[in-house]
């Protein structure tokens, strides 16, 4: 039997399990389980601000308040459910200092990003009301213009640092399990080409 359909599937293993190594390098070390993934923390600098953790028990309401600095520029901003599990939601009402409405918007996931156009500068208010059946814990985060921001456009910045490395793992991730199906399809040829010569004998 032809060796070359499992060492093809072989390498592609190999692919794959260099990609994971890559992407356990890139994560850093102080994510060591779910209630331990803080985005803000993961991706350092690229926020703005970033608000203190604040417990909302369910039915009740916390409200968070952000100033931009800047005019004409996309303000992204993001709630993260530390302790999330299935069954929470979120309602987050966004207004200005003068009442007028920015939009709600519902979360049932562990984290929820949007963006906003800022006109000018401007005082948001963020009500953050618990509409599930238990009391969670949240931490909002901001970041003004954020395609510009130094944790993108600087190459030594930690985000930089993580994603590049991230980047390199999806895209080997990807390679070697295309390289594995391949391996596995020229086995099964083989295989099939080896039993049609034993017929012939």
């Amino acid at each position: 039997m032809k060796k070359r359909g499992p060492i093809i599937f072989a390498s592609g293993i190999v692919l794959v399990m260099i990609s994971l190594s890559i992407a356990v390098y890139a994560v850093p070390t102080n994510v060591t389980g779910p209630g331990d993934f803080a985005v803000s923390s993961l991706f350092e600098g690229m926020f703005d601000e970033i608000s203190s953790e604040i417990q909302i028990m369910s039915d009740d309401s916390a409200y968070f308040s952000y100033t931009t600095y800047s005019s004409d520029v996309p303000l992204l901003w993001g709630i993260q459910i530390l302790d999330y599990q299935a069954g929470d939601e979120l309602s987050i009402t966004i207004s200005n200092i003068f009442g007028d409405s920015y939009g709600t918007f519902v979360q049932d996931e562990p984290i929820l990003f949007e963006v906003l156009q800022i006109s000018q500068s401007d005082t948001l208010n963020l009500e953050i009301q618990n509409l599930g059946a238990r009391d969670v814990t949240v931490v909002a985060m901001f970041s003004e213009d954020p395609e510009n921001s130094e944790a993108l456009t600087n190459p030594d910045s930690p985000v930089m640092n993580m994603v590049l490395p991230l980047m390199i793992s999806g895209f080997l991730l990807i390679l070697g399990i295309i390289v594995s199906i391949i391996g596995v399809i020229v086995i099964l040829v083989d295989l099939k080409n080896n039993q049609d010569n034993k017929r012939n004998y």
